[in-house]
C-alpha cells in the first residue's frame, strides 16, 4: 500500500543538442517530494500521444510548472507574438486538455507561473504578453543579470483576498513574494476567483469555483526555497493534503462529484 500520493509534474520540451527532450526543473520536484512529501513523476509533453484518462488514473495530483516558453496567442484570441518569444506547442497541447480534465474530475492541481497561465487560458481568460508595456502596471520582470538569490528574493508584497484559499491555507492577508514574469492576466476566465493581488492590481493568484479539489495558480514562484517562507510551505503543505486525499478516494465514485465545467478553449486555427 502505498504511503505517498504521486503528483505528476508537466515538463516542457526543450531541444538538447539535436535531440528533442522533455525537462523539469529540479525546484518544482524538490517543492513536491520535500514540500509535498509526495512521489514525483514527471509528465513528457507528448500531447494526445498519451490518453489523458490513463494519466489521471496514476497520479494523484499535477503540478503545471513555470517556464521560459509563453502560451501560444492563438489559444485565447490573443495578438500574434513578437519574433523572439518562445512557445512550446507541444506543451499547450498537452496541459490545456489536461488541467480541464484533472479539474472535472477531481484531480488536485496547482500551477506555478506559466501554470497559472495556463489555468486562466483554461477557463476562457485573457493574458497580457507584456506586462511591463501596458499602462498602470508595475514592471514583474526579474533581472537575468542579477544573481538567483536575487531574482528569485522577495519583489513585491502581496494583498491576499480574506476568506479565500490562500487566506485559509496561510493565515494572513499579506505576503511578499517574488517576480519573474512578462506575462499577466489580463481577463479573469470564467468561473476563477481571484486569491491575491499585487499593489498595481494585477491577479497574482486564482482558484476555480466550485472545485471539488485543490485548484490553485499562483503567479509567483513559491517552489524556490519553499520551507524558508510560510505561504509557499502552506501552498505545497496544503496541495500535498489534498494529493493524499485524492489518493484514498480513487476508486470510490461517490467520495466526490466531478465538476461540471461549462466553459470551452477558444476554437483553434
Amino acid at each position: 500500500m502505498r504511503i505517498r500520493p504521486v503528483v505528476g509534474i508537466i515538463s516542457d520540451r526543450t531541444v538538447s543538442g539535436m535531440h528533442p527532450s522533455h525537462v523539469v526543473g529540479e525546484k518544482y520536484i524538490a517543492g513536491i517530494v520535500d514540500g509535498s512529501n509526495a512521489l514525483a513523476m514527471l509528465l513528457p509533453a507528448l500531447g494526445t500521444r498519451q490518453c489523458i484518462e490513463d494519466i489521471l488514473s496514476v497520479v494523484d495530483g499535477l503540478l503545471f510548472t513555470g517556464s521560459y516558453s509563453n502560451v501560444e496567442p492563438r489559444r485565447y484570441g490573443g495578438h500574434p507574438s513578437s519574433a523572439d518569444t518562445l512557445h512550446d506547442a507541444a506543451r499547450d497541447a498537452t496541459t490545456l486538455p489536461l488541467m480541464r480534465a484533472a479539474i472535472e474530475r477531481g484531480v488536485p492541481v496547482l500551477g506555478i507561473c506559466r501554470g497559472f497561465e495556463e489555468m486562466n487560458v483554461v477557463f476562457g481568460g485573457t493574458l497580457y504578453q507584456n506586462v511591463h508595456a501596458v499602462h498602470g502596471y508595475a514592471d514583474h520582470r526579474e533581472n537575468k543579470e542579477h544573481p538567483l538569490d536575487l531574482q528569485y528574493g522577495p519583489a513585491h508584497p502581496l494583498r491576499i483576498i480574506a476568506g479565500g484559499l490562500l487566506h485559509q491555507y496561510n493565515g494572513s492577508l499579506e505576503a511578499h513574494v517574488n517576480s519573474l514574469h512578462a506575462q499577466g492576466i489580463e481577463r479573469l476566465g470564467d468561473g476563477l476567483a481571484v486569491e491575491a493581488v499585487a499593489p498595481d492590481g494585477l491577479v497574482e493568484a486564482i482558484s476555480v469555483n466550485g472545485a471539488c479539489a485543490f485548484a490553485l495558480g499562483v503567479q509567483w514562484h513559491p517552489e524556490w526555497r519553499h520551507a524558508n517562507n510560510a505561504l509557499s510551505t502552506a501552498i505545497f503543505s496544503a496541495f500535498g493534503d489534498a494529493c493524499r486525499d485524492r489518493m484514498r478516494i480513487k476508486g470510490d465514485p461517490v467520495s466526490a462529484s466531478p465538476l461540471e465545467i461549462t466553459t470551452s478553449l477558444p476554437a483553434q486555427n
